[in-house]
């Protein structure tokens, strides 16, 4: 994945594993509001699927997924966007496409991580063109 040079500090208190999902999908969708992006779409259902963030960067259809972790103790948040996942995010925008008749749409899948770092607050990556 090509990491991105945007990072910055969130701080939260300490969460359940659900909160702290849910936590980092309302702070990515902070972030990328920030970053200009148009939100079109969260948590969205694709049959048996879920595209956690769908947006607009310009003119480039952004499917994103959302990974966050407390901690680095089974690996980066990044690492569990397995070559299997991708192939079905991928799947899944196809279906997201051809329902909304945007197959000739340019788009792109990126990945925001979300961690604790000891000390240091939460910190958000993201990984732009994470992978095809």
């Amino acid at each position: 994945m090509k990491k991105s040079d945007a990072n910055f500090r969130i701080s939260h208190p300490h969460q359940s594993p659900h909160q702290l999902g849910k936590s980092g999908e309302i702070t990515a969708l902070r972030y990328l509001r920030r970053q200009g992006y148009k939100i079109i779409a969260r948590r969205c259902k694709v049959g048996r699927g879920e595209i956690d963030i769908i947006a607009y960067d310009k003119q480039t259809l952004v499917f994103i997924e959302v990974k966050t972790r407390r901690s680095r103790r089974f690996g980066t948040p990044e690492e569990s966007v397995t070559f299997t996942k991708q192939k079905q995010i991928r799947r899944l925008a196809e279906k997201y496409c051809a329902q909304h008749d945007l197959e000739d749409s340019p788009c792109r899948f990126d990945v925001l991580t979300l961690e604790r770092l000891p000390d240091k607050g939460w910190t958000i990556t993201q990984f732009r063109n994470a992978f095809e």
